[in-house]
């Protein structure tokens, strides 16, 4: 059974910068694409990055892109998200995902498995 547990909400000031994890189990994932995404309140669940887990190709959200990155660790089954240059409009619940794919999704509906979120919120 696969399991998604993030780690590394917090709140933070604008401008300050959070890393999460994404540690997975369950499955081998090298043939998944591990994404994340977040939601706000009264907002629909947006794209805000993924990777290919086997060649470690990413994309991004225009939103996010120069700001965030995502990566893998393949010793650690764990996938990151460092978010530098905070905004408040980066406050939302930001969720991790897998796709049994090899081509990068940017619609939650593509996702197969959830973990059960983490709150950031970053204060002006």
């Amino acid at each position: 059974q696969v399991q998604l547990v993030e780690s590394g909400g917090g709140l933070v000031q604008a401008g300050g910068s959070l890393r999460l994890s994404c540690a997975a189990s369950g499955r081998t994932f090298s043939s998944y694409v591990m994404g994340w995404f977040r939601q706000a309140p009264g907002k629909e669940r947006e794209f805000v990055a993924a990777i290919i887990w086997s060649v470690g190709s990413t994309s991004y959200a225009g939103s996010v892109k120069g700001r965030f990155t995502i990566s893998r660790d393949n010793a650690k089954n764990t996938v990151y998200l460092q978010m530098n240059s905070l905004k408040p409009e980066d406050t939302a619940v930001y969720y991790c995902a897998a796709d049994r794919s090899l081509y990068i999704g940017t619609t939650w509906d593509e996702y197969d498995y959830w973990g059960q979120g983490t709150q950031v919120t970053v204060s002006s």
